[in-house]
């Protein structure tokens, strides 16, 4: 079949195969020619398909030659109907690893059941042994209980009064307005259920009784501030109440955990299959693209983890962290004249001129490249077999 994006409500619902293995690709081909360097041997990503996961493991599978296992919970294609991207990436991250003598596995499965961990735990002790760095970057709207099979859902929602602000397109790239309603406290404490580091905390536990992870391991999951024009919806609504939780899970395991590392890592935004659809986010996002471009500083996910990795986690000076005990590798988006230029094109963009002030092709690139369309060298006129 010949696969072209069906996009709805500012969510692609399908992904190309060819173009989700050029995004692994390209991907590959930035940290090989970065050279290798001293990292992590064995790693465990939850959260392995997609985004900074992916990331995550394709810089230490291909940068520090890391034996890695990922974990994901993924859609396959049924009939005309295409797989998930994460599934699509996944496949093609274990074939070049494959072809290139790297040892990898991947895991399809419910990151938040027993029986998952079990695995993991499993696959750690046939093909690695002692993990020394576990990487938690599940995004995920729901959970469910791993003992009582009660399910939780997330809520994207303020708290205490609603939030009204422009958003931006992701199929047209026009400009609109959306409303976001306040959040119930039976809905703010399912978001921390399901965001928050409760299920961080269960892998690292599990981990260490099942006597799989090296005395002194690292782990690590990623968050986002942002500019407090965004705090209605993030920092402040549920989601930064889940966040919150997370962080304080960091510094709980690192009191319980005697000469191991927890970090939250505070990293860039950057357009995912959530972002896209958070009202403001989006609009913020084509801004910053366009003004971290025109400055020569626009990362993407993999050029944020492989700075993570190098100048953070595995450099030879000590690590820099902030008053909360975070690493802040969105330091370059937040950097003063950064944020300066963003809040001026914020305050005076409008319909006429979003084109000019925002980098709306690019958001609109980046959200098709996150499911495999738009990539150069990829034939979109091709009949293929999902």
């Amino acid at each position: 079949m010949i696969v072209k994006p069906m996009i709805r409500n500012n969510i692609c619902m399908n992904a190309h195969p060819a173009g989700c293995r050029q995004a692994v690709a390209q991907q590959i081909e930035y940290v090989r020619g970065k050279g290798p360097f001293r990292g992590p041997q064995n790693v465990l990503v939850i959260g392995a398909s997609q985004g900074y996961g992916l990331a995550s493991r394709i810089v230490a599978a291909f940068g520090a030659g890391a034996r890695t296992i990922g974990v994901s919970f993924e859609t396959p294609s049924r009939g005309s109907r295409t797989a998930s991207a994460g599934w699509y990436m996944d496949r093609a991250f274990q074939d070049f690893a494959n072809d290139a003598g790297l040892e990898s596995q991947s895991l399809i499965a419910d990151a938040f059941a027993h029986d998952t961990k079990r695995a993991v735990i499993e696959m750690a002790r046939d093909m690695m042994g002692a993990i020394d760095l576990v990487v938690y970057s599940l995004a995920s709207g729901v959970r469910p209980d791993p003992d009582t099979g009660e399910m939780y859902r997330s809520a994207l929602k303020t708290i205490g009064e609603p939030y009204v602000s422009q958003t931006l397109d992701s199929k047209t790239g026009a400009l609109g307005s959306a409303t976001i309603e306040p959040a119930s406290p039976e809905e703010i404490e399912n978001t921390v259920k399901v965001m928050g580091g409760e299920d961080w905390n269960l892998w690292v536990d599990a981990l260490a009784e099942a006597g799989v992870l090296a005395p002194d391991f690292t782990t690590v999951a990623y968050s986002y501030i942002g500019p407090a024009v965004t705090f209605p919806i993030y920092r402040d609504g549920t989601i930064g109440k889940a966040k919150e939780h997370l962080e304080r899970t960091a510094r709980e395991m690192n009191d319980h955990f005697r000469g191991a590392r927890s970090y939250v890592s505070i990293n860039k935004a950057l357009v995912t299959r959530a972002s896209a659809v958070i009202p403001g986010v989006s609009l913020y996002l084509a801004i910053l693209y366009r003004v971290m471009k025109e400055k020569g500083l626009h990362e993407g996910t993999i050029e944020q983890i492989y700075r993570l990795y190098t100048e953070r986690l595995y450099q030879d000076a000590e690590l820099s962290l902030d008053d909360e005990q975070r690493i802040r590798i969105d330091d370059w988006e937040m950097r003063p004249d950064v944020q300066q230029e963003v809040m001026a094109a914020w305050d005076a963009v409008n319909e006429d001129n979003v084109n000019t002030l925002a980098d709306v092709e690019g958001f609109q690139s980046a959200f098709l490249q996150v499911h495999g369309f738009g990539f150069e060298g990829v034939d979109y006129e091709a009949d293929l077999e999902v």
